[in-house]
């Protein structure tokens, strides 16, 4: 059943779309990206090496605010956004304390990826579990981005957790294919409005203080703004890196404290 005022807000969802013009990933651009990539797990490689193994533990007070059951969520450099050439880095943590869960209870819950789609609504629209080898996860998510214009994004990942004691793991999550629906239509990965090209993300978990402490790293690319439209497009490519990773911690903590499995 069609809802009243359906035809129209399609229409002029789509007439909005149209003002944006599709854009292909530069090779410049994605190369760029991988730099930074590489930069970024060298840091936390060596934060790891180091044994500065959370993010919470190198400030007094963002411990403080995630014991108090808040759920953070900073721009690792600057405003959280890194200009390239043709495209944008965002690049954002977060925090979030998980009282009277296990690490054990917390990797279930992180890998039971055919039921992120119940947990991750409305961002998360689908998702399935492709394939598995040990701690090697391929999987499948439909993705919903959705701030004035409306995007649908079919995504799949690469996904390796490690171990580094009885009470500490993490892991890293790398796309392998992105691609933007137009109805039911796939358009061509990296020719396409270019509001999710890349997304890498990067947790870590760690089981003391009668809870699970889970931080979240997630560095994403996507087009620069347009000239003259940065009305319609700033909000779905600057904002939505920070609201998405904070809502994914809080669903996460929610889904737990209700089902800790």
């Amino acid at each position: 059943m069609v809802k009243p005022g359906t035809p129209f807000l399609l229409g002029a969802w789509m007439l909005l779309l149209s003002g944006v013009a599709q854009v292909d990933l530069q090779p410049k651009t994605a190369e760029a990206f991988d730099q930074n990539i590489r930069s970024a797990e060298d840091r936390m490689q060596t934060r790891i090496r180091e044994g500065r193994f959370l993010w919470v533990d190198s400030a007094p007070e963002r411990m403080a605010r995630v014991r108090k059951g808040q759920v953070l969520s900073e721009p690792v450099i600057g405003k959280g956004d890194i200009q390239v050439p043709d495209g944008l880095i965002h690049d954002w943590i977060g925090a979030v304390f998980l009282p009277g869960v296990t690490v054990a209870q917390t990797l279930r819950f992180m890998e039971d990826y055919d039921n992120h789609k119940r947990y991750y609504q409305p961002e998360v629209v689908d998702s399935k579990l492709v394939s598995r080898d040990g701690n090697d996860y391929h999987i499948f998510m439909r993705l919903l981005k959705k701030k004035i214009l409306t995007v649908v994004l079919n995504t799949y990942h690469d996904v390796h957790y490690t171990e580094l004691d009885d009470h500490r793991w993490y892991s890293r999550s790398y796309s392998t294919r992105i691609a933007e629906l137009d109805g039911d239509r796939e358009l061509p990965p990296g020719h396409d409005h270019g509001f999710l090209w890349r997304l890498n993300s990067y947790w870590r978990f760690a089981e003391r203080d009668g809870g699970v402490y889970v931080e979240c790293e997630a560095i994403s690319l996507t087009r620069d703004v347009p000239v003259g439209l940065g009305w319609l497009v700033n909000p779905i490519i600057r904002s939505l890196p920070e609201e998405s990773l904070a809502n994914t911690l809080r669903a996460t903590r929610n889904a737990l404290a209700a089902n800790p499995r």
